[in-house]
């Protein structure tokens, strides 16, 4: 496999790390169109890749270009890449609102997979969802999803209109997660507990707590209502959580989030 990543950032890392890691392709097999010289050297050292400055010579003899870069420089990078790209090379973009049909438009390519995955693909625990043009045969889209797995887990779907719903949840999602994790640990110091040790009771709690879900495929009420006694703290406790609104608030936030990935879709 050969790979082309047009933006080397923090996301196109994780994907050269898995993509090394599971031996899906060699590090000269890897050629990255990054314009700051400093991350161009970087990656060249930590990976072996092939940095360039150039998007045309970083695509080139490559059978998927990822595109890794910031929502507001895709119109340039395509303007780079219009009448460049060659029949047999398929686009895999990662970039967060940019459709599909803009990005068929603006390459004036139709071979384009379009794919929203997390942060955790740093940690090889990521949560990809995307989908395929019907341009992109299949062995290619086999090709993208060994890529995705490299990541963590992957899911395939045939609406593209999932991508910005899956962008309020996996997308966004840890970030939720994360301020979540951040207000139980700071429940933790108010209560006099040291940081250090209210961040280790957090952290495996909520790591153990989602591994029992996923393992024993129980609905969260039902693992909820293991924890809770009749008139006990947990029961106390999540009384509050119901009287200031901490469901509505989370659906009312993710709501948010996806009218914002419509609405960047549609400035695309």
């Amino acid at each position: 496999m050969k790979l082309a990543f047009l933006g080397g950032g923090t996301m196109a890392e994780a994907i050269i790390t898995g993509v090394l890691k599971h031996r899906l392709a060699k590090p000269s097999d890897i050629t990255v169109g990054e314009p700051m010289a400093p991350r161009r050297e970087y990656l060249h050292e930590r990976y072996a890749v092939v940095p360039t400055a150039h998007n045309a010579e970083a695509i080139a003899g490559a059978s998927l270009v990822v595109l890794a870069v910031k929502p507001q420089v895709v119109p340039e990078v395509m303007s780079h890449l219009r009448g460049v790209l060659r029949a047999d090379q398929t686009v895999l973009s990662i970039v967060a609102g940019a459709r599909m049909g803009a990005l068929q438009k603006g390459l004036q390519h139709q071979a384009v997979i379009r794919v929203m995955p997390n942060t955790p693909a740093q940690v090889g625990a990521g949560m990809s969802v995307w989908t395929a043009s019907p341009a992109v045969s299949q062995p290619v889209r086999e090709e993208a999803r060994s890529v995705l797995q490299a990541l963590g887990e992957e899911v395939y779907v045939a609406d593209e209109h999932l991508l910005d719903m899956a962008t309020a949840i996996n997308g966004s999602g840890p970030a939720y997660v994360f301020k979540f994790i951040e207000a139980l640990i700071d429940a933790g110091v108010y209560l006099g507990m040291p940081r250090d040790t209210a961040r280790q009771l957090v952290l495996q709690t909520v790591l153990g707590s989602a591994l029992m879900m996923k393992t024993t495929g129980k609905h969260p009420a039902e693992l909820q209502n293991m924890v809770t006694s009749p008139g006990g703290t947990t029961a106390e406790a999540l009384l509050v959580l119901e009287s200031r609104g901490f469901d509505a608030a989370l659906i009312h936030a993710v709501k948010a989030a996806y009218e914002k990935s419509k609405a960047l879709g549609e400035e695309s």
